[in-house]
């Protein structure tokens, strides 16, 4: 089969390699539609080898995957040949404390494939290929209503709704996302389909898109000088009810903070580079603020596949541009570069 191989730090091409045989628990997926991730140019370029990620060279990347069933495992009952299914990066051993809670996102025993953890597209193949097998409990059906293409957001979605679902959502009141991207876009829809009035902070072609989809604010950081302060007047002196943080920089966690509301909830999606200390832990503290970091999407796919399926979330609007595994590279470029406004980028791998 065809896969995008990564055999150093931005040294990666599409070449020929074997397609992976399913063991117990597992299935053999054709893979129809992966998405760029946001986190995936950080990967390719060697940035995350501190997080384990990739563990070695040669590895394939991708995680934002749909497909097929083509092979069934041993012990496998959920599946058949044939079924159509969305999958997510997570897979816990399904022992664990955290894991038996529902929290497989936080499985204690990560890194440790012999417990039947894998974080695919990460310490394990990924869906980079023209086909993978995946545990059985890494994937969720997909209704024949709901496009590959479409099913390629349940994960980024399902990120978006978990930290949704940590803040709570006050009906008629107003949730505040930071950045634009497709997980902004999706945690506004999510918000608002959940009865919130949106404001989203942002900048360019992504924020107007943002204003397209339903936002009800926009609020564009490079002409308002305190985006802070603009919240505040939007809603009525008093700050968000809920904030949602998906910039990944030092002034979007800091003004995260600020823009909540006394006894507001606050959420951090996006993943830091390193520790830092650049967050407003005084208004965190005089405002009774409650903040959570958000670790991808636990038990969020079926819910999120729903909202696809019933349109109250538009994954569609999203996808901008596609390409057969063989333009990998351009495609990768189009989404770093952002060009023809592009938005969600998805790689066709059997589409050649």
């Amino acid at each position: 089969m065809k896969a995008v191989v990564l055999h150093g730090p931005g040294d990666y091409r599409v070449e020929h390699i074997a397609i992976p045989e399913p063991e117990r628990g597992e299935v053999l997926v054709k893979i129809m539609g992966v998405a760029i991730c946001g986190s995936d140019p950080r990967l390719f370029a060697g940035g995350s080898r501190n997080n384990g990620w990739p563990p070695e060279y040669p590895f394939v990347l991708g995680h934002e995957f749909s497909g097929v069933v083509v092979k069934i495992g041993d012990g496998v009952t959920k599946f058949k040949e044939g079924d159509r299914v969305a999958g997510e990066a997570h897979c816990g051993c399904g022992t664990c404390e955290m894991c038996m809670k529902g929290y497989y996102n936080l499985c204690l025993n990560y890194g440790k494939a012999e417990t039947g953890h894998h974080h695919y597209g990460h310490n394990t193949m990924g869906a980079y290929a023209q086909y993978e097998k995946y545990n059985a409990k890494a994937l969720t059906i997909l209704p024949d209503n709901v496009s590959f293409d479409e099913g390629t957001l349940v994960d980024t979605a399902g990120t978006a709704y978990n930290a949704i679902r940590l803040t709570g959502i006050v009906p008629g009141g107003y949730t505040a996302v930071i950045g634009p991207g497709p997980m902004g876009i999706l945690a506004m829809q999510i918000a608002k389909a959940m009865g919130s009035r949106t404001i989203v902070i942002g900048r360019g072609f992504r924020l107007a898109f943002a204003g397209k989809l339903g936002a009800d604010y926009t609020i564009d950081f490079e002409k308002v000088n305190d985006v802070v302060g603009e919240v505040k007047k939007i809603t009525g002196g008093l700050g968000a009810h809920q904030v949602i943080e998906c910039a990944g920089n030092s002034s979007a966690f800091y003004e995260a903070v600020q823009m909540a509301r006394k006894n507001g909830q606050v959420a951090f999606i996006s993943i830091p580079s390193e520790d830092g200390q650049n967050m407003a832990v005084k208004s965190l503290v005089m405002n009774q603020i409650t903040l959570h970091g958000v670790r991808a999407n636990p038990n969020c796919s079926q819910t999120v596949i729903s909202m696809i399926e019933q349109g109250t979330v538009n994954a569609k609007a999203q996808i901008t541009h596609t390409f057969g595994i063989d333009q990998f590279h351009e495609a990768f470029d189009t989404f770093i570069e952002r060009k023809d406004g592009a938005v969600k980028v998805v790689i066709h791998p059997n589409d050649v």
